[in-house]
């Protein structure tokens, strides 16, 4: 790797920054100043600028507890983004693992290993989400029984080709459902309940296949994957 990129990479500076502070002599390599940019590093070659070590960033897997008003995006909008949350370094590289609308809470996960997001949200892996709505109005009787079996059997969303794939409902009480689906379609779950008549008032993801949110994060918080729940997936 390139001297300059190694600096990129590893601090807050851009390229450009980086060769300026090359040339200022704030760098070292192996103790000695280095001036040129186009150095190449091996992989045991120590840096610092400013007299601190710097290391390269490794891949992180973070869990959030998304609270309401947060947006899934990349691109600065009209609210604060999931990102923007993370207290780490180049936090900016971190890419959502899927999606959750602004208005929906709970379990997202941020990372910035491609391979492992695309096993996590593969619909051919068919991970399950599992999710805790609250709805507008009550869901009970033989019209509950209707809706545990129409979900079952997948439900025909308006705009789409093919019908969701199976799902399982679980009404807690008249006002509340634990759905579980095996895929991300666009407001999946909201739309689902729409398509029976209903409305999600209240929004919350638990889990994603056999991680679940940690209940000691508060909305807001977040917290990096332990070694074994990153295997998971």
């Amino acid at each position: 790797m390139r001297l300059d990129r190694f600096l990129s990479e590893s601090t807050e500076m851009t390229r450009s920054l980086a060769k300026r502070a090359l040339l200022r002599g704030e760098v070292e390599v192996n103790g000695e100043r280095e001036k040129k940019a186009a150095r190449h590093l091996a992989s045991d070659d120590r840096v610092t600028w400013n007299g601190e070590r710097l290391a390269l960033v490794g891949l992180r897997y973070v869990m959030l507890h998304k609270p309401e008003g947060v947006e899934c995006t990349a691109r600065r909008g009209l609210y604060p983004r999931a990102m923007d949350l993370i207290d780490l370094p180049k936090a900016e590289r971190l890419q959502t693992v899927g999606r959750l609308d602004v208005e929906t809470t709970g379990l997202l996960l941020l990372s910035d290993d491609g391979q492992w997001s695309h096993r996590v949200t593969s619909p051919k892996r068919g991970c399950a989400k599992v999710y805790l709505a609250t709805l507008a109005r009550p869901l009970e009787g033989a019209e509950a029984e209707r809706a545990v079996a129409a979900f079952a059997e997948g439900i025909e969303l308006e705009g789409d080709e093919a019908p969701t794939r199976p799902s399982e409902l679980e009404m807690l009480d008249p006002l509340h459902a634990r759905l579980t689906v095996h895929e991300g379609r666009y407001h999946q779950v909201r739309r689902m309940f729409a398509a029976i008549g209903n409305h999600v008032e209240i929004l919350h993801r638990e889990s994603v296949g056999a991680l679940a949110l940690d209940s000691e994060l508060a909305p807001g918080e977040w917290r990096e994957l332990t070694a074994d729940e990153v295997a998971l997936f």
